[in-house]
């Protein structure tokens, strides 16, 4: 391989990678503005309480302790992935709950994970699917122990493949 092309590739790399912190950015965006803002509709000239509720509906995260490292096999080479997980849920009781299974819920992840293909962890619709695919995988696992799905949303908060 020469220069030129090396620097090309290490240029569609860099492109590739912006390319995908930029939709991840955007995804956090819509989910955020879907999920946690209100329609505002029915509470225009009242006077809100905001105190905290231990009650009510209010988005938490749970981080992964460590970021998902495995490898995928694209025609003879093997690449690299890494993904850092963060998992949404409605309150803080599932908060709680989410926490107290995080290896189960790891296992899970990590099982949808390596059954990705290399083209699929590439598109934007690969990586959606795969974000709904865990969603259930995770929320199966919780059901099974707690009989109630804890996780509204499963995030990636950072993607990279190598």
């Amino acid at each position: 391989m020469t220069m030129a092309e090396e620097d090309a590739s290490k240029k569609k790399l860099i492109i590739l990678i912006a390319a995908a912190v930029i939709g991840l950015i955007i995804v956090g965006a819509v989910v955020f503005f879907i999920f946690l803002s209100g329609d505002g509709g029915e509470d225009e000239g009242k006077i809100v309480d905001n105190s905290i509720d231990e009650n009510a509906s209010a988005a938490n995260y749970v981080p992964m302790s460590k970021p998902f490292i495995f490898n995928v096999i694209e025609g003879k080479r093997n690449r690299t992935v890494q993904i850092k997980v963060q998992l949404m849920v409605s309150n803080a009781r599932n908060e709680e709950l989410a926490r107290k299974h995080i290896p189960l819920l790891e296992s899970a992840l990590l099982k949808v994970f390596v059954a990705a293909t290399a083209k699929q962890l590439r598109s934007p619709e690969g990586k959606s699917e795969l974000r709904k695919t865990a969603l259930v995988e995770v929320n199966e696992a919780t059901n099974r122990l707690e009989g109630q799905a804890l996780i509204h949303a499963v995030l990636f908060t950072g993607f990279v493949l190598q």
